[in-house]
């Protein structure tokens, strides 16, 4: 064997900083639940100052923050050994309504972490892992995860973009927000449209329970409600609005489901759709964001849909033109990409 050892350590050089960055994961969430980054970001502190303040242990601190500088997560100043943050790691590490804060995306990789060993036997029977067999750190980092970019585009944004959408729902319209989770996306439309009815489903009834004190917490429980249901089987037959985010690809029978969706619209209506940001070739995936997603959908939601009737599983990175098919299985004449961002491409489908 004749290796290239210019390849070998540029190889190697990937893998340290993989491996660091895949350990790195969890200091990241011990800053997050133990409050250290909030603390840090009011201003520079040695770490007995930091452990003071966040009544944690100062050994463990300065270890963690060294671990902090060292990923360019944190600043160290060696004059006055001293850490800070600069604005933008307060941004994205403290400031938990900004539309870049991060900690929720590495609960999500240390919750699905968990389920390796179930997918070993997955890999090898075909068999699939259900949304409601992870960790629950995999539910509530979703939702810290999404929430941040729903935040930033849903309302301002993707609503507007689609064919009268955001005037139904001003004038006073019925939405259901199918795979709703903790109900982060459906708490946001009603915020925004005090004026419309919004009912949040979602197969996973712990989900379903924490969406309802959320609501009742941000004071729109008057106009939102939460029920256990699958995308299949969800009652009502009178929505303007039927939003999809972030799921369809996790769904077993993706194409019944667009059936149902077809079927509880009403005359007019408008499906939502809205799917991590894929081109359609596998080729022209393969870089930062493709990562990300193919490595989600190889831990959540290919089992997820492998897990389900049919078991069709489209994967996290499905495309324009399979997700155009979906729909017009469903019974979907009309299909088109209404805006997109880095991260999302958001569709909208009419009959």
């Amino acid at each position: 064997m004749a290796l290239d050892m210019d390849k070998l350590n540029a190889f190697m050089g990937r893998f340290v900083g993989d491996i660091g960055a895949a350990i790195h994961a969890g200091t990241v969430v011990l800053g997050d639940k133990l409050g250290l980054y909030k603390a840090l970001a009011e201003g520079p502190m040695s770490p007995a100052e930091l452990a003071r303040k966040t009544e944690t242990d100062a050994r463990y601190v300065l270890e963690w923050l060294s671990a902090q500088a060292a990923s360019g997560y944190v600043e160290y100043d060696p004059t006055t050994q001293r850490f800070h943050m600069t604005e933008e790691q307060v941004f994205a590490l403290a400031t938990e309504g900004s539309p870049a804060f991060i900690p929720g995306a590495f609960q999500v990789a240390l919750g699905a972490l968990k389920a390796v060993p179930k997918l070993t036997g997955a890999f090898r029977t075909g068999l699939g892992i259900g949304w409601h067999e992870h960790d629950p750190w995999l539910f509530e980092g979703t939702e810290r995860f999404f929430r941040p970019g729903y935040s930033a585009n849903l309302v301002s944004s993707w609503i507007p973009a689609l064919d009268g959408v955001d005037a139904r729902l001003q004038a006073g319209a019925h939405v259901a927000d199918v795979g709703c989770g903790h109900g982060a996306s459906t708490i946001l439309m009603a915020q925004a449209y005090p004026a419309s009815r919004f009912t949040g489903f979602d197969y996973h009834a712990p989900s379903i329970a924490w969406a309802r004190q959320v609501a009742a917490d941000a004071g729109v429980a008057d106009r939102v409600t939460f029920e256990v249901a699958a995308a299949k089987d969800f009652p009502g037959h009178d929505y303007d609005l039927i939003a999809f985010f972030d799921c369809l690809h996790d769904m077993g029978d993706p194409v019944g489901a667009a059936r149902h969706v077809r079927q509880a619209l009403k005359p007019g209506g408008s499906w939502m759709l809205v799917e991590p940001f894929a081109q359609d070739a596998l080729q022209d995936n393969l870089h930062a964001v493709g990562r990300l997603y193919y490595s989600a959908s190889t831990m959540i939601c290919t089992p997820a849909a492998r897990s389900q009737e049919v078991g069709l599983a489209l994967g996290a990175q499905a495309g324009e033109k399979r997700l155009r098919e979906v729909a017009t299985e469903g019974g979907f004449s009309h299909f088109r990409r209404a805006t997109e961002t880095p991260f999302n491409l958001v569709f909208e489908a009419r009959a």
